[in-house]
Order: C-alpha cells, then structure tokens, then sequence
C-alpha cells in the first residue's frame, strides 16, 4: 500500500481488536471459499484491477499477509520490521507469483492468512498505542493493523470479479472499511476536496484544499466509490467529481 502524509491520529475505529480480527477472519474465509472455484482459466483471466489477472491479485494477497505477519512479528520483538523490503521486490513476487497454477495459489492464500492470524495474538502483549509504519507517511497504532487487513481483503475480494460485491459486506465491516478508506485520502492532494457524510453518522474530510462539497450516502457505497471500485450512482453530491483507484 502506499500513500501521502498520514498520521497516526486520523484513524478513529471505536470497535474493539477483537471485533475487528472476528471481521477479518470471516472475510478471510469467505474469499477463500469463492476463490475455490475459479478454473484455471480464469485465474489467468484480467481482474478489475488493471493489469492484473486474478492470479496478481490472489498472489498480492498473500504476500500482503505475509508483509503484515512481518511487521507484528517484528513489533513482538521491538524491532522496526519494513512491510516490503523494496517497491521493486514486492512488484517482483507478484509478477512471479501470477505464474502458478490455481492449487498453489489457493494454498498460498490460505496457508499466508492462517500465519498472520496466528501472528496477530502477539499484539496482545503489546501497548494499544505502538506505532507502525505501513509504507513511508503511512503510520497507524498496532491495535489497528487488524483493520488494515480487513480492508484489503475486501477490496481485493471485490476486484478478483467472482460475484463478491459491496452489498455481501456486513454493515460494521462496511463502516470500519469507510473509516479506513477515508483515512487513507484524508490530506492526499490528488484527490478532490470533499466533506464525507455517511447514512450512519460518519463523517470525515478528504482531498486536498479547497471548498469541500458534502458527499452522501450509504457506508458501502462510499468506500465502494472512494476507493474507485464502484460508480456514485448510489450517492448524493458527486456531481463532477473523480476518484482514481485507491491501491
């Protein structure tokens, strides 16, 4: 993942780790049993991400999980463990990684989330408040790395393009996937000033300088539109804007 300048402090999930690592779990589970049945075909087929086959994207995943089981594992030891060692080599893995056949990627999906599930308990014993640095700009505290899983999980599900959509996300997760989305385009220049306004209360201010209009709708529809995965037909107050694809 990358990102603008985004601290620690923007991020604002009220729901407990647990709640969000039960989330995250039952997403996890719930991409892995619709990835079961992609043919090999199909995994070598495009996604919605341009440029990436299904294979890419399923290969991300993975190595995502491995990242973050990096990253905890590193804090348990009071160590300052990058996510990837370079852009280049992540880029790299994944090119490689698209090449295997749909059993081995299907394992590697599994095998790399029931790692970093596991790798999540060590964050019990750590302070709530440690930083971690995700990409350079990109810090959260370490209570909040469930929620960054959880969103790539569900992004990513949506983009491998097998039947998963915003309307299959439960109604926390889609608010913890809008607080997370926000958080990431809170300040980001490229992005159009707006005034987020969520159907559930959530509100947030994103973009860069500017008059911000308010923009209004359901949280799924928002961290659908947000995050470039969906159209605004299901939103208030989009007139003229665009969002890029959000990584």
């Amino acid at each position: 993942m990358t990102s603008d300048s985004t601290r620690t402090s923007a991020l604002h999930i009220s729901a407990g780790t647990d709640e969000i690592r039960a989330a995250k779990l039952e997403a996890t589970q719930r991409l892995l049993g619709s990835t079961m049945g992609i043919s090999e075909e199909q995994w070598q087929s495009p996604s919605r991400l341009p440029g990436w086959t299904r294979a890419h994207v399923a290969t991300h995943l993975a190595r995502n999980a491995d990242a973050f089981t990096r990253v905890v594992s590193g804090l348990a030891e009071d160590r300052h463990v990058p996510m990837y060692d370079s852009r280049a080599e992540r880029d790299r893995e994944i090119e490689r990684g698209s090449e295997r056949d749909g059993l081995a990627l299907q394992i590697d999906l599994d095998t790399s989330a029931g790692r970093l599930h596991e790798a999540f308990d060590l964050l019990e014993a750590l302070p709530p408040m440690t930083t971690v640095e995700l990409a350079p700009g990109l810090e959260i505290d370490s209570g909040q790395l469930a929620t960054a899983r959880l969103a790539e999980v569900l992004l990513h599900h949506l983009d491998l393009d097998v039947g998963f959509s915003l309307s299959d996300i439960c109604p926390d997760a889609a608010g913890w996937l809008l607080a997370w989305v926000c958080f990431r385009l809170r300040g980001r220049a490229t992005i159009p000033a707006m005034r987020i306004l969520s159907d559930t209360g959530l509100t947030d201010r994103i973009g860069g300088s500017g008059y911000a209009p308010t923009v209004r709708g359901s949280d799924a529809a928002l961290a659908g539109w947000l995050s470039g995965r969906t159209g605004p037909e299901e939103l208030r107050g989009v007139q003229n804007l665009a969002i890029p694809l959000l990584g």
